[in-house]
C-alpha cells in the first residue's frame, strides 16, 4: 500500500503561508523608515550655532576707539564694543541660539516658517557691520554720542576696527544660509523626538501613521481580493503609537476602513 501523494500547489495559486512569511520578515518588507527616509537638519543647526557665536563674539569686541580732550584734563580714550555700537547685536545672537531649539522641535511648514524668521534676523544683523565696512554714516558723530562726551569736549581721533564688523557680517551670512536651507527643507525631514514631545503633535502624527497604514492595507486588498484583510496590512505600530492614535480618535485596529 503506497502513501497518498501530497497535493502540489498550483503554480498560480497564492501561498498564504509565504505571504505571511513575507510580511513577518523585516528583510523582505521595507520599513516605513526606508520608504520615507527622514534626516535631521544638521547643516542648518551647525550654521545657526556658528552664526550665534559669531554675533556674540562680535558684540564683545571693540568696534570703535575714540580719543577726546576738553583742554582741562588729560585726553581720554573710550572703547565702544559691538553691543554698544549696535544694541540689538547681542539679542539677535540669542534669537539665533534659541532658533536651534525651534528647528529641532518642529518640522514641515513650522520649520520653514522658522527659516523665514531666521533669514529676516540675519538680514538685520548684517546691517551695522556692512555699514561699517562700507564707511557709511557719520562714525565720529555717532561715537561721540555713544561715548556721552561733555559739551566742552572735542573728538581728537576715531579709529574703527575691521575684524569685529567682518565677523558680524560672516555670522549674518551663516544665519541667512541656514534660513534659506530651512525654508527649502522638504517634509521628510525629522524633528527631535522623545518622551517630552507635545501630546497634541504626537497624537496627530500617530493618527497620520494609522491613516497611512490603513490606506496601504486598502490598496493591497484591492490588488489581491482573495487575500485576508489582516494579511494586507504591512508593518506593526508601536504601543505608544496605538494609544496616541486612540486618543486622537483613530482606530488602529481597523485595517479595512472602507468596509463600514
Amino acid at each position: 500500500m503506497t502513501a497518498p501523494e501530497p497535493e502540489r500547489p498550483q503554480p498560480n495559486s497564492p501561498d498564504p503561508a509565504g505571504a505571511d512569511r513575507a510580511d513577518a520578515d523585516p528583510r523582505q518588507a521595507p520599513s516605513d523608515a526606508a520608504a520615507n527616509p527622514r534626516r535631521y537638519p544638521i547643516g542648518p543647526v551647525l550654521l545657526l550655532a556658528v552664526a550665534a557665536v559669531a554675533l556674540w563674539g562680535s558684540s564683545r569686541l571693540t568696534w570703535v576707539t575714540l580719543t577726546s580732550s576738553d583742554g582741562l584734563t588729560e585726553p581720554r580714550t573710550r572703547h565702544l564694543n559691538g553691543g554698544l555700537w549696535f544694541g540689538a547685536l547681542t539679542p539677535l545672537a540669542l534669537v539665533l541660539l534659541a532658533s536651534v531649539a525651534a528647528v529641532l522641535a518642529t518640522r514641515g511648514w513650522l520649520r520653514r516658517l522658522v527659516g523665514v524668521i531666521v533669514a529676516v534676523v540675519a538680514a538685520a544683523a548684517a546691517v551695522p557691520g556692512a555699514a561699517m565696512l562700507a564707511h557709511r554714516g557719520n562714525v565720529t558723530e555717532r561715537a561721540a554720542t555713544l561715548a556721552e562726551l561733555p559739551a566742552r569736549a572735542r573728538v581728537d581721533q576715531v579709529t574703527t576696527a575691521t575684524f569685529p564688523a567682518l565677523l558680524s557680517v560672516l555670522g549674518a551670512l551663516a544665519a541667512f544660509a541656514a534660513g534659506v536651507l530651512l525654508a527649502r527643507m522638504p517634509e521628510t525631514t525629522a524633528r527631535l523626538s522623545g518622551k517630552y514631545d507635545n501630546p497634541v503633535f504626537r497624537r496627530a502624527a500617530a493618527a497620520e501613521q494609522v491613516a497611512e497604514r490603513q490606506a496601504k492595507a486598502a490598496r493591497r486588498q484591492s490588488d489581491t481580493p482573495d487575500r485576508p484583510a489582516d494579511q494586507a496590512a504591512s508593518g506593526q505600530l508601536s504601543e505608544r503609537v496605538l494609544w496616541d492614535a486612540l486618543d486622537a480618535g483613530a482606530d488602529p485596529t481597523d485595517d479595512d476602513p472602507g468596509r463600514r
